[in-house]
């Protein structure tokens, strides 16, 4: 791919981002999803307009590509943001197999801008019982019988 190509796909990621900021409808984040030299999904931030906290503009690329490939697995694509990743978009950008992802902003230029993930990623280093959400564990054996279900059917999708 031509490297004015990912400058072009970049552009395209921040001027979602920028649309978000005029026309109000979330938080200033762009992405475009990539496979062979086309666009295959974009996204903005839409966690205010659609009242989803999960709704970033990674997370709606994602699901856009995914649905107009028809697969979860989009390997042999690669994702545009117009912002280093917070902690749950880099998770799934990892489950969604991408080939490589390319960012602009970083994610201390976004928390400059009030959008600072710095708290969840030290929460991750935390152990469970010093996170400021108090994790429960309950009722594993039933949970784990299911995993064991799982493993024995033999029409599953792996992913």
């Amino acid at each position: 791919m031509e490297k004015e190509d990912k400058k072009a796909f970049m552009a395209r990621a921040i001027s979602l981002a920028e649309e978000n900021v005029q026309s109000v409808h979330g938080g200033p984040f762009g992405a475009v999803i990539v496979k062979d030299g086309k666009i295959v999904g974009m996204g903005r931030n839409k966690v205010t307009v659609d009242n989803d906290p999960t709704a970033h503009a990674e997370i709606v690329a994602i699901r856009d590509a995914a649905k107009n490939l028809g697969t979860f697995d989009l390997s042999g694509c690669q994702i545009y943001s117009s912002c280093e990743p917070c902690p749950m978009c880099l998770g799934a950008i990892y489950w969604a197999r991408f080939d490589k992802l390319y960012y602009a902003a970083t994610k201390d230029d976004a928390a400059k801008a009030d959008f600072d993930d710095s708290f969840i990623y030290k929460e991750f280093s935390l152990p469970k019982e010093e996170r400021s959400i108090l994790s429960v564990q309950m009722m594993r054996e039933s949970a784990v019988k299911v995993f064991d279900e799982w493993m024995k059917t033999e029409n599953k999708v792996p992913y």
